[in-house]
């Protein structure tokens, strides 16, 4: 299997971790990348997401799309690792031992952290055992609020941890929801120009990490 697995992990749940999956999949779509997506949530968010978008523009085949348990994921990685250049997976908002898998076949781990102290307390757990298992970690700044003392508090305390923040971020943005609410990247929504931007750089980052 010679794609780039990416594990999107967070202990708290409602940090962005479907959001941050979906707009990376649109980004490395748009780039003429084959996208797999991977689903290990009960919730089934990204699931959703997906038939929310075929309902809409149809089935692309350049996108693809499986659920996993934490001790199924060697195989549904398998299923979907010929097919595709990258490979994101959505993980549940929990960090125990049915994660270690996730992260011990992921080749990078991004961690959303909105602008909460409480996102900042939910990141060691994760961090503790993608660092058991030896996988580089990234923090990704969510929902940011630049100007605000929260926002100023959550930088300091990320700053202190193991696993550095990437530089680009992505706002406290109402597109990002609407985009996710109708199955669509921002970078489809036509609405949000900054937003676009910001994940267009976060891709980038990303992709220069994994040598994509």
């Amino acid at each position: 299997m010679s794609s780039q697995i990416i594990c999107v992990a967070q202990q708290k749940g409602g940090a962005g971790k479907t959001t941050l999956v979906s707009n990376l999949a649109i980004a490395y779509l748009a780039e003429g990348k084959r996208v797999g997506l991977l689903d290990t949530d009960p919730q089934g968010s990204l699931g959703k997401w997906l038939d929310i978008r075929e309902e809409a523009l149809g089935e692309d085949d350049n996108l693809r799309f499986a659920t996993a348990t934490a001790y199924g994921i060697s195989r549904a990685l398998r299923g979907v690792g010929d097919v595709a250049d990258v490979i994101l997976v959505d993980t549940p908002p929990k960090a125990d031992s049915d994660i270690r898998q996730v992260l011990r076949e992921a080749d990078l781990v991004l961690i959303p952290v909105s602008a909460s102290q409480a996102d900042v307390w939910a990141t060691h757990d994760v961090l503790d055992l993608a660092d058991r298992v030896g996988t580089p970690t990234h923090i990704v700044m969510n929902r940011t609020r630049t100007g605000t003392r929260v926002g100023e508090d959550v930088a300091k305390s990320v700053a202190g941890l193991e696993a550095k923040p990437l530089q680009a971020t992505l706002a406290n943005r109402v597109v990002y929801a609407e985009a996710l609410g109708r199955g669509l990247g921002v970078m489809e929504a036509k609405r949000s120009a900054a937003a676009t931007d910001e994940v267009r750089a976060l891709a980038k980052e990303v992709s220069g990490l994994l040598g994509l």
